[in-house]
Parts: C-alpha cells; sequence; structure tokens
C-alpha cells in the first residue's frame, strides 16, 4: 500500500457502508499531522456551476460532490496551471486551486478548455490521525493519482479503474456486489 500524501487517491473499499464514500475515489490534496484534505472525484451532483455562481450563468459545466464537509465552499482541480496563477501542484499534470477570479474571466471569455477543470462542493476532511486509523482498519486503498483518472469523461467508472490500475488481485474486486450477501 502506498502511504496517504499530496497526490494519492483513496479508493474505497467495496464493502464501506459509509453512504458518503460508498464506492468513491477521492484525492488526497494535503496530508500532514493536523488532518488531511481530499476531494471525492466519482460523484456528479445538481446544480450546474453557472447555477451556483452568478457572474457564470449559462455556464453549463458539471459540478462534482467533494465531500460530507463544508457543503458551501466550491473547490476546484485543473490541468492548466499557466493560465491560472496560484495554483499548487498535487501530481503531474493535476493542480488544486488558484485565481478564482481569473477562472471565471477565462470560462466567460470561453478560453478556458473545459474538459481540463472540474468543481467540487464541499470536501473530504480527516482530524489528526482519523485517516491513518481508516487505511489501519483497511477502509482505504491506495494509488498513485494521475490526470487520467482525475479527469476521467465518465466518472462512475473512476472507482473501477483505479482498482484496475492497482492491478493483481484488487482486478477482481471491481465485480464484488455492494452486499455480499445478495451474492
Amino acid at each position: 500500500m502506498i502511504e496517504p500524501g499530496s497526490g494519492i487517491l483513496l479508493i474505497s473499499d467495496p464493502f464501506l457502508k459509509d453512504p458518503n464514500f460508498m464506492r468513491t475515489v477521492v484525492l488526497l490534496c494535503e496530508h500532514a499531522e493536523e488532518g488531511s484534505f481530499g476531494l471525492v472525484l466519482n460523484r456528479k451532483v445538481q446544480p450546474k456551476l453557472g447555477e451556483l455562481i452568478d457572474a457564470l450563468t449559462g455556464i453549463d459545466l458539471n459540478v462534482y460532490y467533494g465531500g460530507p464537509v463544508q457543503q458551501d465552499t466550491l473547490h476546484f482541480l485543473h490541468q492548466v496551471p499557466d493560465l491560472i496563477p496560484n495554483s499548487q501542484l498535487i501530481t503531474r499534470g493535476v493542480y488544486w486551486g488558484g485565481d478564482f477570479e481569473t477562472v471565471i474571466a477565462l470560462l466567460l471569455k470561453g478560453e478556458l478548455d473545459t474538459a481540463k477543470i472540474r468543481f467540487y462542493l464541499g470536501y473530504s476532511g480527516w482530524g489528526s490521525g482519523q485517516l491513518d486509523d481508516e487505511l489501519k482498519e483497511k477502509s482505504w486503498l491506495t494509488v498513485q493519482a494521475n490526470k487520467h483518472l482525475v479527469f476521467e469523461k465518465d466518472e462512475q467508472s473512476i472507482w473501477k479503474k483505479s482498482l484496475q490500475q492497482m492491478g493483481g488481485q484488487y482486478e477482481q474486486l471491481v465485480n464484488y456486489p455492494i452486499d455480499p450477501q445478495l451474492n
């Protein structure tokens, strides 16, 4: 198992029953002794971006569920640090945040490839030692993130593709039912 850190994917165990994280993949953006911060990659929500931000009315971009913490906050991942100042590198080809006013201007002018940016409501957070405990309990599997998984067009396939990237015994997990008693 890969140690948790920025740029690591947390793949929920196939039998994890927590409704916030069932069959999810979380990109860790920060992991430190005082806690961890990440974004759920594979759960689309309503409304669209233009319905959330008045300045972007008419911009029909999907928004994703970042996690159960602070659902009134908006975060974004992107692949264009040359266009968005103050971005933080998470892993090769994946950046978090940056100047939001610049993002708005780029979207309004049509100068930002919308396949290279994703928006998230809320985030996933863990207090000091909490994520380490969940990893010991085997609630999560870990794998290195890459831009192809983070920006996968079919968000419903991210969980399976992340497990397949792990290879070996983990590839079999993609076929496990949510409730093994139903098998």
